[in-house]
């Protein structure tokens, strides 16, 4: 096992992955109704582990982790902390914006040495992420079951809670494969297309579907977005098509200006939606990941 290469992988993993679960963990919680207390403390539950596993990650990737990474915008963007105050703001749900301070704060690894002492730390790291995401997978998985047999309603599409639930169980995909064999070069651009394409057709969906009526334009724009990637989707799948990673990078860097101008639109009040700001620059950081993946 390359040591260095397991502990960045793994530290740049978590800084991504780990923001996402526990701000999944914020729209399971704001998104449950009072009918459902112990759903709602169960979300609570899994927001305040995973802000403490993204604490300890930034902890100890200062000066460790790669500069592309701190710079693509899948950590953070500029709009994150406002995003996080406002959406405190208009749920109530507290947010820990100290973590989002020290992050943008974390520089980038300039020398390698000394790694190998933080292998065991970072294993800890690892093995706590894949008890959280075994809990959070199956606290997705009920209740997914439960509002598809009309056991109970929440402000969260179906599809969204699939959504999120793939989204975790790449996560502990990946953490399994780094525990294994210290790396993700299981990870080809095939399936990284294939996966993060679906990804980009549901963004455009929901962010259709969380639209005000009135926004004809914007829903005519992500309509055409989720058609673009429903193609490069089919493509993909295609065992007899050759995938051109030019054209999802595209498409993506196309989509990722349509989401900025979201984020701003909805910043300045300018956009009529029922879209929360956390989720407008959620879905921001994950286009600049998978920009980040296919330019790599």
């Amino acid at each position: 096992m390359d040591t260095n290469r397991y502990v960045i992988r793994s530290l740049e993993l978590h800084l991504f992955f780990g923001r996402i679960m526990k701000e999944h963990s914020f729209f399971l919680r704001a998104g449950f109704t009072p009918a459902d207390p112990s759903f709602t403390e169960k979300a609570a539950f899994f927001q305040k582990r995973f802000e403490t596993l993204l604490r300890d990650t930034v902890a100890l990737a200062e000066g460790i982790v790669g500069r592309e990474v701190l710079e693509s915008g899948e950590v953070f963007t500029e709009f994150t902390l406002w995003a996080e105050k406002q959406t405190e703001c208009f749920t109530g749900i507290p947010i820990d914006r100290e973590i989002t301070n020290r992050t943008l704060c974390l520089r980038p690894g300039e020398s390698r040495c000394g790694l190998r002492q933080m292998q065991g730390k970072v294993r800890m790291l690892n093995r706590t992420a894949l008890r959280l995401l075994n809990g959070l997978i199956a606290f997705k998985e009920t209740t997914l079951k439960r509002v598809l047999s009309c056991g109970m309603f929440t402000l969260n599409y179906p599809l969204l809670i699939e959504h999120i639930l793939r989204e975790a169980k790449l996560y502990r995909k990946y953490v399994e494969m780094l525990e294994r064999d210290g790396d993700l070069s299981e990870c080809t651009m095939k399936d990284n297309e294939c996966f993060w394409n679906q990804i980009m057709i549901e963004h455009a969906q929901f962010i259709r579907g969380l639209l005000d009526p009135c926004e004809t334009e914007l829903f005519r724009t992500a309509d055409t977005f989720a058609g673009e990637y429903g193609r490069l989707l089919e493509n993909c799948r295609d065992a007899n098509q050759r995938t051109q990673p030019s054209d999802s990078l595209a498409e993506t860097l196309r989509f990722r200006e349509f989401k900025t101008a979201g984020v701003q639109g909805i910043q300045q009040c300018k956009i009529r939606s029922i879209i929360l700001p956390l989720l407008a620059d959620h879905v921001l950081r994950e286009a600049n990941h998978y920009i980040r993946l296919l330019q790599h």
